[in-house]
C-alpha cells in the first residue's frame, strides 16, 4: 500500500485528488492540506510514501515547501502537481528535491503512474515537458557544436568576423549590426584574443578556412 497525502490550496482540487486516489486498491490517502504551513506539520507527523503538492500555495510556494520537505522530512517523495508547463519552475521544483513533476491536466493514468513511479524511488517527469526538454537539449547541443566549429565564438562575433573579412569598415559594420562603433570595437578586440590573431589579413585568411566568406572564381 503506497500511502500518499495531497497539499493543494484549492479545495475542490484537493477533494478531486483524494477521491481519485483513495479510489485505488493500492493507493492510501493519509493527510491532506492547503497551506505549507499546515502541509509541513502533516507531513512530518504523517510521513506518507508520496506527499502531492502544488506549485501555488498562499505564504510559501510549493517549491520551497519541497526544500523544507526534503530537509525535515527526506524520507517522503514530492510530486509536484501543477498548472505550470514552465521549464524554469521544472527545474527549480527538482533542484528543491522534487521526484516527479506532473500537470493538473494530465490523463488521470499519467497522474496515477507518477505517484507509483515516484514511490518506487524513480523520477517521474510529464512527457510533454520531457518532449519540450530533449527539444531544448538537441537545440543546445547544435549550440555548443557551432560555437566549437568556429572555436568558441558567439554568433554576434561570427557576424563581425564576416563583415570584417568582407571589408566593411568598423563605422559601416555598426550600421549593419544596428551596434555603436565602440561595441564593434569591443567584440573585434575580443576576436582577436580569442583566435589569437593580429590583423584584418589573418581575420580573413580564418574566415576563408571556416567557409565564412568565399573568394570569387
Amino acid at each position: 500500500m503506497i500511502r500518499v497525502a495531497v497539499v493543494d490550496d484549492h479545495p475542490v482540487m484537493r477533494q478531486g485528488l483524494v477521491g481519485l486516489l483513495d479510489g485505488e486498491p493500492d493507493l492510501e490517502v493519509v493527510g491532506e492540506a492547503g497551506d505549507a504551513e499546515t502541509a509541513l506539520a502533516m507531513l512530518a507527523a504523517k510521513t506518507p510514501d508520496v506527499a502531492l503538492i502544488d506549485i501555488g500555495l498562499p505564504g510559501t510556494s510549493g517549491i520551497d515547501l519541497t526544500a523544507q520537505v526534503k530537509e525535515r522530512v527526506p524520507e517522503v517523495k514530492v510530486l509536484i502537481v501543477t498548472m505550470h508547463e514552465s521549464e524554469d519552475y521544472l527545474f527549480q521544483a527538482l533542484r528543491a528535491g522534487a521526484s516527479g513533476y506532473v500537470l493538473k491536466g494530465a490523463d488521470v493514468r499519467d497522474l496515477l503512474s507518477a505517484v507509483r513511479t515516484v514511490a518506487s524511488g524513480e523520477t517521474y517527469v510529464f512527457h510533454k515537458l520531457t518532449g519540450n526538454l530533449v527539444s531544448d537539449y538537441l537545440r543546445r547541443v547544435a549550440e555548443v557544436a557551432d560555437s566549437a566549429d568556429y572555436d568558441g565564438l558567439s554568433e554576434r562575433e561570427i557576424e563581425v568576423v564576416r563583415l570584417i573579412a568582407e571589408g566593411l569598415t568598423t563605422t559601416r559594420i555598426s550600421e549593419v549590426l544596428h551596434l555603436s562603433p565602440h561595441t564593434v570595437q569591443s567584440h573585434r578586440d575580443h576576436i582577436m584574443t580569442k583566435l589569437d590573431l593580429h590583423s584584418r589579413v589573418a581575420l580573413t585568411k580564418y574566415a576563408i578556412r571556416k567557409g565564412l566568406i568565399h573568394l570569387d572564381p
